[in-house]
């Protein structure tokens, strides 16, 4: 059976960090689209930073220079370090993989079903900001 597993999530003051890691189980990320998503409350799922499968990385504006994505094909983990965290970055955060990762920069509820059609997603993690 095919899992992400997200984890490291938590509470953090304003100006903190957090590190999200997202365990792939029956999959590997090596050669794919990887990358994170993040719902704030009452908002869409919007894109925050992927891989490419020739390593290239995307960063939504409003976390350049704060949050860094990585990957160990060994341990099968993606990675997203986050630094001098906001009030807005307070969301449920979310593994993902798969062709699709990265072609919509948000999506609706909907279109995320479709989404799942294709490519793999994890069960969120909450990051709070306070």
């Amino acid at each position: 059976q095919v899992q992400l597993v997200e984890s490291g999530g938590g509470s953090a003051h304003i100006g903190g960090s957090l590190r999200l890691s997202c365990a792939a189980l029956g999959l590997t990320f090596e050669g794919g689209h990887k990358g994170w998503y993040r719902q704030a409350p009452g908002d869409e799922f919007e894109l925050v930073s992927f891989i490419a499968p020739d390593e290239s990385t995307f960063y939504v504006d409003s976390v350049k220079g704060r949050y860094t994505i990585s990957v160990d094909y060994v341990e099968e983990r993606l990675y997203l370090q986050m630094t001098n965290l906001k009030g807005e970055d307070t969301a449920v955060y979310y593994c993902a993989a798969g062709p699709d990762v990265g072609r919509e920069k948000r999506m609706t509820a909907m279109q995320l079903q479709a989404f799942h059609r294709n490519n793999y997603w994890g069960q969120g993690t909450q990051v709070t900001v306070s």
